[in-house]
């Protein structure tokens, strides 16, 4: 066990959330485990109680418990970041700006570490620092396995401004998968709350209508190869913790190479196809901090290209059903 720490919030950790300070700071103590010290009170900011969503200022003091040996090792600051990273993640950029980074993120890459997670995009992020005074920030992240479209903030201002547009939902994001069976209807909103749990295997989520955060995704089937896959285009109304990934496994349809979530389930009997999550941040469409709007697309992964020809599908569609609503 250790003693009670009393850390101060660093300036470009601005407006992250406090769950999130804990996973890059703390990564060994899990969120069960958070919840159970913020219900309790043991974790305060500023001397008061606080909850996981919580956003941080620069200069606030959190109150860390004592914690096991394990959980209590604090996080080593980014290592160097050698010049081939730097040229392979500067290579990823589609889009950047005096205050908007949006990059390619490919698959396999953590956004965030965490146990286990020796290598991650929050601490390469000198390397796309360019020319800007300040370290880029995130503002969202996508799972290590999804791949495409994720916005860093490239100042204290832009990073307020575009966690507000993610936090209000005046952000529009499209995803692409590939799922194992065709969804019925073809298009439709899957309502559905989700709730975090803890398993000998790590955090998971499950549908949860009695405890769980509400959760919306709309969804349309682009094309499908007879019965056996869809291509499919998910809008996700909300941003809880793997919602596509759950929400298309609630249906009957997982997301091809879901292990963790379709498990058997999530893969095409006979088809010769990469044994990876098919599912792509596509679009992103976000107010831009000084005006405007940034509109970016990521193109097709490799292995998910490979499955597009496998069922001749036409990555030529654009795949986006909601144009009337942007």
């Amino acid at each position: 066990m250790t003693g009670v720490q009393t850390r101060t919030v660093a300036p470009d950790e601005a407006d992250i959330r406090l769950d999130r300070w804990f996973k890059r700071h703390f990564p060994q103590l899990n969120h069960v485990q958070l919840e159970k010290l913020l219900r309790t009170g043991q974790v305060r900011v500023d001397g008061g109680r606080a909850k996981a969503s919580t956003r941080l200022a620069g200069g606030q003091s959190i109150r860390v418990p004592p914690l096991q040996a394990d959980a209590a090792q604090p996080v080593k600051g980014p290592r160097p970041v050698s010049p081939r990273e730097a040229e392979t993640l500067r290579a990823l950029v589609l889009h950047r700006d005096p205050d908007v980074l949006v990059i390619d993120k490919p698959h396999g890459l953590a956004v965030q570490g965490g146990t286990g997670t020796s290598k991650h995009l929050d601490a390469m992020l000198d390397a796309l620092r360019f020319d800007a005074p300040e370290r880029p920030r995130l503002v969202h992240r996508l799972d290590k396995d999804t791949s495409g479209v994720l916005v860093l903030a490239r100042n204290a201002f832009a990073a307020q401004r575009l966690a507000d547009a993610f936090r209000s939902r005046d952000t529009l994001k499209v995803y692409w998968a590939v799922v194992a069976g065709v969804p019925k209807p073809h298009r439709g909103r899957i309502d559905l709350p989700l709730a975090k749990t803890a398993s000998p295997r790590g955090e998971r989520v499950a549908a949860d209508r009695e405890e769980g955060q509400t959760a919306f995704t709309d969804y349309t089937v682009v094309e499908h190869a007879h019965r056996s896959a869809a291509w499919v285009a998910l809008w996700p109304r909300t941003g809880r913790t793997h919602q596509l990934r759950v929400h298309m496994a609630a249906i009957g349809t997982p997301i091809l190479g879901d292990g963790k979530y379709g498990a058997d389930k999530a893969r095409v009997e006979g088809a010769d196809l990469p044994d990876r999550l098919h599912l792509h941040a596509r679009r992103i469409v976000v107010p831009h901090p000084r005006g405007g709007r940034v509109d970016v697309t990521a193109p097709l992964p490799a292995h998910m290209r490979r499955t597009w020809d496998w069922f001749g599908f036409s990555p030529d569609t654009d795949g986006n059903p909601f144009e009337e609503i942007m």
